[in-house]
């Protein structure tokens, strides 16, 4: 099965919790081993100061791996994180999160990522991480 946009909205409001949910990710692009989500600015993701919580992007680089996996396996399967690696390299304030992930292995049991997140309308990511994910079912 290919995995596409609407698909992973499915896996998304089917599988994670509320809170997760509740940072508004909507699925712009999935490809066979790749997703971009989109993460909407909020002032609720905030923090003092006015740029976005670092919590916020690590769960949606998290989340955005979920979805990456279940398009390089033709659709959702149970997995965990089993690691995640974020660095931090610019603030991000008043503008939408693009958060691509791109597969760069794919076991029978874990899967690799790299993520880079991109404030909308920039050159340069506001964040990177890696990602290992065990694929339990």
């Amino acid at each position: 099965m290919t995995v596409k946009p609407a698909d992973g909205d499915d896996i998304l409001r089917e599988n994670f919790a509320p809170w997760v949910r509740d940072l508004g990710l909507k699925v712009e692009d999935v490809g066979e081993r790749r997703a971009v989500l989109r993460l909407p600015w909020s002032e609720r993701l905030a923090r003092e100061g006015g740029g976005l919580s670092g919590q916020a992007l690590m769960a949606a680089a998290d989340t955005a791996t979920v979805i990456a996996v279940s398009a390089a396996r033709g659709g959702f399967v149970p997995m965990t994180t089993v690691q995640q690696n974020t660095t931090f390299q610019r603030p991000v304030a008043g503008k939408d999160v693009l958060v691509e992930v791109v597969i760069t292995k794919l076991g029978r049991t874990l899967a690799f990522a790299d993520v880079t997140m991109t404030a909308d309308g920039e050159d340069e990511p506001a964040a990177r991480a890696s990602t290992v994910y065990a694929i339990l079912g």
